[in-house]
């Protein structure tokens, strides 16, 4: 049995970090709920029963800590990883920082869980949340031919930025409703009922930090280059990101065999009958752990070409379930 502190708490993806490791009945012998010094002494649920009090992170000794799981923002995981590991414990960073940087292993526990064994960094990442079901995807279609290109358009829920985006959907779909005016303070533009064609601030190239990471990521998991094209959609969703990606194959790829690979892969579930109006929409991957995949088809446009659809919880495998795998798999590996 080990100890895992869980930082950053009081946030979205901490608490289904903290609901996640008490479905899954992970085998720790205390779990420690760290914060801000503004939400000490703060109360948060652990299972159905289990209320945790917060501690500070910044007076916490990590030393005798084995996991942390971080979800607490790149800063707080620039300044408090290190020393973390420096004190012993594997460090689970759900935070961008580290994601790329070369001793860092990137990890979705189905794809490259192995490589944990070779890692020489206490630190781990946990990958970005729509990079992690595209590269469950592309990792079960290689497996019948070689990927030459894909190209990817994300539709990303308001909850991969937090639970005050969330909160300020909601508000402003009521002052919508109702007619009042819409207070903007998360986003530069209204939310509720509209789109933005971007999630995170543009490089000088016009790609978006977002966009960026996905593409980078998605290669350094799959351990080679690919010629990927993405673009990143934030929608009016509570929570669920949807993806329509896609693939260029060297050979042809039936819908049958690719219904199958997709199928085999651990995570994977595909809902593909458009007759009878199967098809996976984020709703219905809202507390869904695995990737639902829909729509697969042949793209007429291209020879060797496919067209599906992806919607995962970006909260549960985007973000605490696959650190919560990630831990798993260190007690298999390591501990």
């Amino acid at each position: 049995m080990v100890k895992v502190a869980v930082v950053g708490a009081t946030g979205a993806v901490g608490r289904e970090m903290l609901k996640t490791l008490s479905e899954r009945n992970f085998p720790a012998k205390q779990v420690v709920a760290l914060a801000s010094e503004q939400s000490s002494g703060k109360q948060v649920s652990f299972g159905e029963e289990k209320l945790l009090t917060i501690q500070p992170l910044t007076h916490y000794d990590f030393h005798g800590t084995d996991i942390a799981l971080f979800s607490a923002g790149s800063q707080r995981s620039k300044e408090f990883a290190p020393k973390a590991a420096a004190a012993g414990c594997y460090v689970v960073d759900n935070s961008s920082y580290f994601r790329m940087h070369q001793d860092v292993t990137l990890i979705v526990p189905e794809v490259n869980g192995n490589n944990l064994q070779s890692t020489q960094s206490k630190i781990i990442a946990n990958p970005n949340c729509v990079a992690i079901p595209l590269v469950m995807v592309l990792k079960a279609l290689e497996s019948l031919a070689s990927i030459e290109r894909a190209v990817v358009s994300t539709y990303q829920s308001v909850s991969g930025k937090g639970r005050k985006a969330m909160d300020e959907l909601f508000r402003q779909t009521k002052a919508v409703m109702v007619g009042d005016a819409i207070a903007k303070e998360e986003f530069p533009k209204q939310i509720a009922f509209n789109l933005f064609p971007h999630i995170d601030t543009f490089r000088e190239d016009g790609i978006t930090f977002e966009e960026w990471k996905v593409m980078e990521e998605t290669q350094k998991m799959l351990g080679k280059p690919i010629n990927l094209s993405v673009t990143c959609v934030r929608v009016p969703v509570f929570i669920g990101h949807s993806l329509s990606v896609n693939v260029v194959f060297k050979d042809e790829v039936s819908v049958k065999n690719a219904h199958s690979a997709l199928k085999k892969m651990p995570g994977i579930s595909v809902v593909d009958n458009p007759k009878e109006d199967l098809y996976a929409t984020p709703i219905d991957c809202a507390g869904d752990d695995d990737v639902l995949v829909s729509r697969v088809r042949v793209d007429p446009s291209v020879p060797h070409g496919l067209n599906l659809w992806i919607v995962s919880d970006n909260l549960r495998k985007g973000a605490a379930l696959n650190a919560v795998q990630i831990a798993e798999k260190l007690l298999s590996l390591v501990f």
